[in-house]
């Protein structure tokens, strides 16, 4: 929005400066009513009075046209009011929208801030954008003061408000894409198992999939060590028996809710991710295909929890939206 507020205020002044910077007794204005001309001399002013007024007209479908096809943003559109919390969102729309939508959830550790935009969502909505998608960059609450269940609701809160607004941002409702990375990821896929899922297709950059088998069968994510600051996040009661931890990581694993109606589902991941495994992504792609759902598991050759898996996620997840939202 800032763009666009400059483009407007330079070419406006552009239009200013020239209609006003010549004194107006120098002025083609001036000059057709200055006394002492030849007849002759009237050809050669209506001449210079239609380049002046031609050059403002092409100044002015300039801007138009600047104002046209530039790309908006507006922020912090509240999604959800909830214990005196705010919870928002940024939408960023195309100069020319195609009327699909990608919701983007912003997270990482399940952890959520608008610096995140900032830092590296605004590449991402720009990549979108783009490509004509209306981008809904959403924001939730962070643990450990949210639980993982409840930033589940919220981010399902946020795809319901896009449906309810789908006229007001020019979108259709039955082609909505959602994407994340990591833990934004996770977000997306839990999204796509509800019952009544609020999305057409999902891509999911190196997500958590089945808490209750983290990289080997009966492994619960939080035995891993450097996964253990997620247990208040998780809602985990650590001296609780594991049978107990188990039937919580599987409620909080979207390979628990894979079913023949889940969409059409893009998982992107690194071979050398030390963070999340890829056996999450392999598992997930198998339940998926034993379920009879389109997806597909693209591995990043040398990619690990990192910008080279991110940015190539973020490029295969466009063409994914693309082949599923635009056809």
């Amino acid at each position: 929005m800032n763009n666009l507020k400059n483009i407007e205020h330079n070419s406006l002044d552009g239009v200013i400066q020239h209609s006003t910077a010549a004194p107006f007794s120098r002025s083609p204005i001036g000059q057709l009513g200055a006394s002492g001309r030849k007849p002759g001399r009237m050809s050669f002013v209506r001449h210079k009075l239609f380049k002046h007024f031609a050059y403002v007209a092409l100044l002015l479908l300039s801007l138009l046209a600047a104002l046209a096809s530039a790309q908006t943003r507006t922020q912090d559109v509240i999604y959800l009011k909830s214990g005196g919390t705010a919870f928002t969102m940024d939408v960023y729309r195309p100069a020319k929208p195609n009327k699909a939508a990608v919701v983007f959830i912003i997270s990482g550790g399940w952890i959520s801030d608008h610096s995140m935009i900032k830092s590296f969502g605004a590449g991402i909505e720009k990549a979108f954008a783009d490509e004509g998608f209306t981008v809904f960059s959403v924001v939730h609450g962070a643990q450990p003061r949210f639980k993982v269940a409840e930033i589940v609701e919220q981010v399902r809160t946020a795809v319901g408000f896009v449906h309810a607004h789908a006229a007001d941002y020019g979108i259709d409702s039955n082609r909505i894409g959602v994407s994340g990375i990591s833990s934004g990821g996770h977000l997306a896929l839990m999204l796509a198992g509800s019952a009544d899922c609020p999305v057409n297709a999902v891509a999911a950059i190196a997500p958590p999939t089945d808490l209750a088998n983290w990289g080997k069968p009966g492994f619960i994510l939080t035995e891993e060590p450097q996964m253990a600051m997620f247990i208040p996040a998780l809602g985990f009661d650590p001296k609780g028996p594991k049978s107990e931890l188990e039937a919580q990581a599987k409620k909080l694993s979207p390979i628990s809710f894979v079913t023949a109606k889940f969409p059409a589902t893009l998982i992107v991941h690194g071979d050398e991710d030390k963070i999340v495994p890829l056996q999450q992504a392999k598992a997930m792609d198998q339940a998926l295909a034993k379920a009879g759902v389109p997806h597909k598991l693209e591995v990043i050759s040398g990619g690990g929890h990192d910008e080279k898996t991110f940015e190539a996620g973020v490029v295969k997840s466009l063409q994914w939206f693309k082949d599923k939202l635009l056809k």
